[in-house]
This record gives C-alpha cells, sequence and structure tokens, in this order.
C-alpha cells in the first residue's frame, strides 16, 4: 500500500468503530465487513508504524521497568545474581552494559526475554 493521509487515517479510525460491532470469531472472514474491517486495519498500522514508531527499550529501561514492576529494589536484584548494588545502579542508569552471563541472570530475575534483551 503507499502512504496514507492523516484524513484517511482518522477515517479509517472511523470505520474500524462502525465495524467492530458487526465482526465476530463467528464472521464469514470473506464477507463485506471482515474485509473492510482488516482493509481499515492495515490502513490504520501503517499510517502508526510511519507517524507513531515505537523504539524498543534499551537494556536499562528494561530493567528498570522490571525492577518496577516486580517491586524489586536494585540491591535485592544485586543479591539474587551475585553482583554489587552499584553495578545493578549502573545498568539501571545505562553508565554500562551487562556481560552476556550477567544478562542471562539479569533475565531469569526479573522474566525479561533474552531477545528483548538484546533489543531484537
Amino acid at each position: 500500500m503507499g502512504k496514507f493521509t492523516q484524513t484517511q487515517y482518522k477515517y479509517a479510525l472511523e470505520r474500524i468503530e462502525d465495524l467492530l460491532p458487526l465482526v465476530s470469531e463467528e464472521t464469514d472472514p470473506n464477507s463485506k465487513e471482515a474485509l473492510e474491517l482488516s482493509l481499515m486495519s492495515d490502513v490504520v498500522i501503517e499510517y502508526e508504524n510511519e507517524h507513531f514508531p515505537i523504539d524498543k527499550p534499551s537494556p536499562a529501561e528494561l530493567i528498570g521497568l522490571a525492577l518496577e514492576e516486580k517491586q524489586m529494589s536494585q540491591k535485592a536484584l544485586a543479591e539474587t545474581i551475585g553482583v554489587s548494588p552499584s553495578r545493578i545502579n549502573d545498568y539501571v542508569k545505562g553508565k554500562s552494559e551487562p556481560t552476556l552471563r550477567i544478562a542471562s541472570r539479569l533475565c531469569k530475575a526479573l522474566d525479561i526475554t533474552p531477545a528483548a534483551m538484546m533489543g531484537l
């Protein structure tokens, strides 16, 4: 598809709102409504990918968010993975990045996927 304008994007958003009540799991995927919903969704996705890209979080951001979600202190994480609290602080602040061995421990302790930690 080509580039979409803001007007087309807004129209697609409105049509999606109109179509959602008409399409369910039981709806024939080849029905007029299901096909239009699919096309309108493609317009929205393409426009948002171009105009509102979401960057992947850095290792520092991932570690900080995971600590917050788990309500875990940097000190507790340091004890769990066997490094100093100042080293964890360096990771959270982005001053240094963990080695592969430490990154593996961080992933396990914080339930972060290795792919996310590597920025994939």
